[in-house]
């Protein structure tokens, strides 16, 4: 295999200074976390592997710590303090550039940059001042007018604009300069055009999505996810026994802090693991005296409202009950109900087993319960 041959020298700056809020991140979703890491380091990434040098990263007022941890590790950038309108972000960055011959201005916002759309950018700038990666329109265009439809526009001729987009860092930098500040452009290619530059097209890729609502992160999401629990409590003369959310009447009940619900504490462990919250302790801590005695149904609730918050709806749930008494299948049926009510899910996903271990161990001696799950959680 060959290695990638090396690209033009290109500096770089990244666009992180907005405050991105509409992707319902409880912070700037440059900052956000996607596909396992933040969303900024990303793109940080990939222009450093193609060789971007330098590399300026315009970021919030105030936001200098959050930006090195989303970037940790890394090394060969630069942070400064963006403007208060995209204009003014790259002018700044623009200026900590001490020499280049091409540079590369990219959104943060789109975090998965092929190389391939690099290389095609600065091929371009053999030729032109200034090039953009585009990707054709395929639905048909509209022309609003208070609300209805006045004309159509030609498809043909229209092109989506992405970034990075790519420029003769001399033009672009005179670009700026020269560009009104009572205007506002989209991007850094209507002003070099506004200047009377020339701006090349160059093939997109539509992994250049920009992310902008809360659906694009859910989207990231893997599509399917899955946890398991486990739990065992000690059974006690004097308790009440609760199993699967419903009480059983028994000799003994199952000892804990709160009611000791081991199927419901299996269940609530799965579905924190799949979606990698922790456990039932971490939420329901036993050394909190809340809790004493508390109902394991609330336990549940939590994990799921945690789900649905997570992106993701319950698809099954296989609960295994593990005990020589009492007898489980009497009762399997009320546990399914009441299991799936307390999720708020169709009793056909819940599946509620039984087994012993042959009178072996602690439940085979009778001295105790224990019960495993298995959670699957599926993309909403």
């Amino acid at each position: 295999m060959q290695d990638t041959p090396p690209l033009p020298s290109f500096a770089a700056i990244v666009v992180a200074a907005g405050q991105g809020l509409r992707a319902g991140q409880p912070m700037p979703k440059q900052f956000a976390v996607w596909r396992g890491k933040p969303v900024l380091r990303h793109s940080v990434e990939a222009l450093l592997a193609a060789g971007a040098d330098p590399l300026v990263i315009a970021i919030p007022p105030g936001a200098e710590d959050v930006a090195r941890g989303a970037l940790a590790g890394l090394d060969g950038f630069t942070l400064i303090e963006g403007g208060e309108t995209r204009q003014q972000s790259v002018a700044r960055a623009l200026a900590a550039i001490a020499s280049a011959e091409r540079v590369l201005i990219h959104d943060a916002a789109r975090p998965d940059l092929p190389r391939r759309v690099i290389e095609r950018l600065l091929d371009a700038l053999a030729s032109h001042p200034g090039a953009v990666p585009v990707l054709p329109v395929v639905d048909s265009l509209s022309i609003d007018t208070d609300g209805v439809m006045s004309d159509s526009a030609p498809r043909e001729q229209l092109r989506r604009v992405q970034t990075p987009q790519a420029f003769r860092l001399s033009a672009i930098r005179d670009a700026h300069q020269k560009w009104r500040g009572d205007l506002t452009a989209g991007d850094d290619a209507q002003v070099l055009r506004a200047a009377g530059g020339q701006v090349a097209h160059v093939p997109g890729d539509e992994r250049l999505a920009k992310l902008t609502f809360a659906e694009d992160f859910m989207a990231a999401l893997p599509p399917i996810r899955t946890g398991m629990g486990f739990d065992v409590h000690r059974l006690s003369a004097g308790e009440e026994l609760w199993l699967g959310g419903i009480r059983i009447e028994h000799d003994k009940g199952l000892a804990g802090h709160s009611d000791a619900d081991v199927a419901l504490h299996a269940i609530v462990d799965a579905l924190l693991g799949a979606i990698g919250d922790g456990d039932i302790g971490s939420h329901f801590p036993p050394s909190d005296p809340q809790w004493k005695g508390a109902s394991s149904d609330q336990f549940l609730i939590h994990a799921g409202r945690l789900v649905d918050e997570a992106g993701y709806w319950v698809g099954n749930i296989d609960l295994t009950i593990i005990c020589e008494a009492p007898k489980i299948a009497p009762h399997r049926e009320a546990m399914r109900a009441r299991i799936a009510g307390l999720l708020g899910v169709d009793i056909t996903v819940i599946s509620v087993k039984a087994t012993t271990t042959e009178r072996l161990g602690f439940t085979g001696r009778g001295e105790g319960i224990a019960a495993q799950a298995v959670a699957t959680l599926l993309r909403k």
